[in-house]
């Protein structure tokens, strides 16, 4: 089964080996999964997963600055997520140590590309239930599931955080989504300053939803509130 809908999750991989950084995107890539942020150390993850916001962490025990244990629980403290550990140490206790501080799944290299895939997908799937993929709207259609925008026939990608902001806004249809609250999914628990930023994601979905982006139909501001986003069929 092809699990689409999952293939736009942001992953977090860290490790200390480029050699292993590189095959384990590889092989993500392979399976679909395009959007795959890398760090080697302790530092680089934590400055990278405020940036990115990871929908699923894949770290080393053994790091540089640290270990993946401490790595984790700093993690969970800004964003709860799922946690895979990818290492080399195989012991049970460091087993029983990763799953008592609330890990998802544990695997110990060498490993088989397929086994990963599968224990990926398996904690994604547990964790982000599907929704519904097509939005149908007044002018176009959003594919939530390859991330994308389809309009007059053509079909227009979306970025990460465009995809971020129109999944709330979808699961709100036709109710106000706040300012705050969007700033809020699209860049973590901490969304003050962002709305400029935010200003300008509208203005790009728009352009790839509305027939006339001048004038919306679909995507509409709700004045010193936020907006609201207008379907046809929900």
């Amino acid at each position: 089964m092809d699990f689409a809908y999952l293939k736009s999750k942001r992953i977090l991989l860290v490790d200390d080996e480029q050699e292993l950084l590189d095959l384990v995107v590889s092989v993500l890539h392979s399976d679909g999964y395009k959007n795959i942020a890398t760090a080697k150390n302790v530092r680089e993850a934590l400055l990278l997963a405020k940036e990115v916001q990871p929908k699923l962490a894949i770290l080393d025990v053994m790091l540089p600055d640290g270990n993946g244990f401490e790595l984790m629980e700093r993690l969970k403290q800004s964003k709860d997520y799922p946690v895979l550990f990818l290492t080399a140490r195989g012991e049970e206790e460091d087993k029983f140590c990763g799953f008592g501080l609330g890990a998802d799944d544990y695997v110990v290299k060498p490993f088989l590309p397929k086994e990963l895939l599968l224990r990926v997908t398996a904690i994604l799937r547990r964790t982000y239930k599907e929704e519904k993929s097509l939005a149908r709207l007044k002018n176009s259609v959003i594919d939530f599931s390859r991330a994308e925008v389809i309009k007059d026939g053509e079909h227009i990608p979306l970025t990460a955080k465009e995809h971020d902001l129109l999944s709330v806004l979808y699961r709100n249809a036709g109710r106000i989504v706040t300012i705050d609250a969007l700033c809020e999914a699209a860049w973590g628990d901490n969304p003050f300053g962002y709305e400029n930023s935010l200003m300008a994601h509208i203005r790009r979905i728009r352009e790839k939803i509305e027939a006339n982006p001048s004038q919306p139909i679909s995507l509409v501001t709700v004045k010193g509130l936020g907006y609201k986003l207008l379907v046809e069929d929900k």
